[in-house]
């Protein structure tokens, strides 16, 4: 457990950048728009490679782009690209600190198949090589942890595809990120929502549904837990929990169902069918002993739901890192790691 500075420093830190959110989501949105691209060609298929923080903005612009434009967009956590990716396909390659590996081999391997790429990075191996190469850039601010530039990376691809939404998205990031701002005292505060999260899920396995067109969030929330507050976390999606996880918590104890606190991440936006689904399944949780409740996501935009939802999940991780008397500023685990990639092979 690091020393009580340490972890004061470090959370003082972490919730500073939350709180910069918004301001990211608008600076992001700028620089993306001044490399974007005409909305031409016959392929509507994009294509994010990124890992870990670099990789969430991609599922989280998803939650909008499905639903506002033709765009297909297809998250890609792996050094391998799919077959589908050939000549003039559109690819997006997202490092924080340029140095992934995984994204570097991919950025090489969508170049050998000339598809038109885009780096979004704050430097590294992959701000030199695309800058050798003729290829657009989107720089971030350097010196973050990489989950904490999500704002920059969502804006940034935002303002990347703007061109193919019906109307340009400008002044309404412009109007979320006001709405963020006065929702922050709110989300920072210790009598609010957030504290009040942390405290369901402390000392319990925190587990988070939503709709189908919002797991994104719910894996937001997950990776947050994970990373700033040293807590594994779950997640799935409605309404696919309805056609098999709900077998296994009906058939769960009393006991077993003191080990979970369970977060319903809903959208007014939903299909009726699946909103019945969701009462039925959270009476279920009830009745079986399981600490259960909903956060409603705002009804009216999605990317404002997203936007609400990301900012309100990275308080509730701080709060649970308080709690847990953690650092949230390191991930010494993923440190470790990556020295033992770097060293020489195994025997």
């Amino acid at each position: 457990m690091p020393p009580p500075t340490a972890r004061a420093s470090g959370a003082l830190r972490m919730r500073a950048l939350a709180a910069g959110f918004p301001t990211q989501l608008v600076d992001g949105f700028r620089a993306g728009l001044e490399i974007a691209a005409p909305a031409t060609g016959r392929s509507t298929a994009v294509y994010a490679v990124g890992m870990g923080g670099s990789a969430i903005a991609a599922d989280l612009a998803r939650s909008v782009l499905a639903a506002e434009t033709p765009l297909a967009l297809t998250s890609i956590r792996s050094p391998d690209l799919p077959r589908a990716v050939e000549r003039k396909s559109r690819v997006v390659l997202v490092s924080y600190s340029g140095d992934t590996w995984e994204t570097l081999r991919a950025y090489d391997a969508a170049g050998r198949v000339d598809a038109v790429r885009v780096a979004i990075t704050s430097g590294g191996a992959l701000a030199a090589r695309a800058e050798r190469d003729g290829v657009p850039v989107l720089l971030l601010p350097p010196g973050l942890p990489p989950r904490a530039s999500v704002g920059h990376v969502l804006g940034g691809l935002l303002g990347l595809l703007d061109p193919w939404f019906p109307e340009s998205n400008e002044s309404r990031v412009g109007r979320i990120a006001a709405r963020l701002r006065r929702l922050l005292p709110q989300y920072a505060s210790a009598r609010g929502p957030a504290a009040a999260w942390a405290r369901r899920f402390s000392g319990r396995l925190p587990t988070i549904y939503a709709e189908s067109a919002f797991v994104a969030v719910a894996r937001r929330w997950k990776t947050q837990i994970e990373e700033n507050a040293k807590s594994l976390a779950l997640f799935d999606e409605l309404p696919e929990v309805l056609h098999n996880s709900i077998v296994g918590w009906d058939a769960i104890g009393k006991a077993e169902a003191r080990r979970f606190s369970v977060a319903l991440l809903e959208w007014a936006g939903a299909p009726p069918p699946t909103r019945r689904g969701l009462r039925h399944f959270e009476r279920l949780l009830a009745l079986r002993g399981v600490p259960v409740a909903s956060i409603e996501l705002p009804p009216e935009d999605r990317l404002e739901a997203v936007a609400v939802g990301v900012l309100l999940g990275d308080h509730v991780s701080l709060f649970l890192a308080d709690r847990r008397r953690v650092d949230p500023s390191t991930t010494d685990a993923i440190g470790r790691l990556k020295s033992a990639l770097a060293g020489p092979p195994s025997r």
